[in-house]
């Protein structure tokens, strides 16, 4: 029954966001929607797609530290293009977890162990986060008076990652936790292959003041980001000051973390709409078109680059127990 429970909630889980999205819509003006995408100033969407250039090289650049710090040798345009394979995956799955397709690309390249790959792009991604949470905790301090509600969701939420990556850097602890789980989870066929996949998740692992660059280079590639947005604010003609979006969108974004949809889709539309309608004097039909189309500047512009690179590349058949035991 559980396993059926489970089964079910997995096919659920992912368009929870989408039902979302849908009742958005249907609960605004679909002309005013309209209306609003139509009177997006072009050019506007062009300098927000111009800044995708800086953007990808610092956050290449502050992998590349981390990739180097763990010992494993990819070239940076290599790793660019495997980046944006991985923002591709990434695009297309609920909470982004496509971008561990990332691993595989990376063997096929450096050879190094799959536990090792794996842990290398979990803490990328973990670290490029952490660099938006600042930003995040500010907007909500901003905002405290008229959304007291948004400061201890946002605290909880951070000190629940925070927690969860302290427990999981301590090797003995997370090992052991890893192997009771492996024990009452995985089925007997595969434990040998699965222990051999966390067995390596240690090997080179970084050093924690080897992250504080990274996480710097973090929080500049997320406000170029929200400036990719604050572009397409702008093509609205939308009032809304730049660094009260900067402090605020972030929320917003985090909301897209939530792996219950498909690229964040629906929970970041849902919180940007609820935090900029009471808080400016804006419609909601302008923040669901900006919320769409920053969407497609920022993410599957670059998922679409990904898929292109991703045809240039050899075809990734490696099974799973063939990949956790390598």
């Amino acid at each position: 029954m559980v396993k059926n429970l489970l089964k079910k909630a997995k096919i659920v889980l992912p368009f929870i966001g989408l039902i979302i999205l849908a009742y958005i819509i249907y609960s605004l003006d679909v002309h005013k929607i309209i209306t609003a995408f139509l009177s997006i100033d072009p050019k506007y969407i062009v300098y927000a797609l111009i800044l995708t250039l800086p953007l990808l090289f610092l956050r290449n650049a502050a992998w590349q530290l981390i990739l180097r710090e763990q010992k494993i040798q990819v070239g940076f345009f290599r790793s660019l293009k495997i980046y944006l394979i991985g923002v591709f995956y990434g695009s297309i799955t609920p909470g982004y977890y496509g971008q561990l397709m990332r691993v595989p690309y990376l063997k096929e390249k450096t050879g190094e162990p799959f536990g090792k790959l794996f842990i290398n792009t979990v803490i990328e991604t973990f670290v490029h986060t952490f660099s938006l949470y600042g930003m995040m905790i500010i907007g909500a301090l901003l905002v405290v008076g008229t959304l007291p509600e948004l400061l201890p969701i946002t605290i909880a939420w951070i000190l629940g990652l925070a927690f969860i990556t302290a427990y999981f850097v301590k090797r003995e602890r997370s090992e052991k936790l890893f192997k009771i789980l492996i024990n009452y989870i995985i089925p007997k066929k595969v434990k040998p292959h699965f222990n051999a996949f966390v067995d390596t998740f240690y090997i080179d692992f970084p050093r924690f003041k080897a992250m504080i660059l990274p996480f710097v280079l973090g929080i500049f590639t997320w406000i170029i980001v929200f400036s990719q947005e604050y572009m397409i604010l702008l093509g609205l003609g939308l009032q809304i000051p730049f660094f009260a979006f900067l402090l605020l969108f972030p929320i917003a974004n985090v909301a897209g973390f939530i792996p219950i949809t498909f690229a964040g889709l629906g929970t970041r539309e849902f919180t940007a709409i609820f935090i900029f309608t009471t808080l400016f004097q804006v419609a909601g039909e302008q923040i669901l078109v900006l919320s769409l189309v920053g969407f497609i500047v920022t993410d599957l512009f670059l998922g679409f680059l990904g898929f292109l690179l991703s045809l240039t590349e050899s075809r990734i058949t490696t099974s799973l127990p063939e990949m956790v035991d390598q």
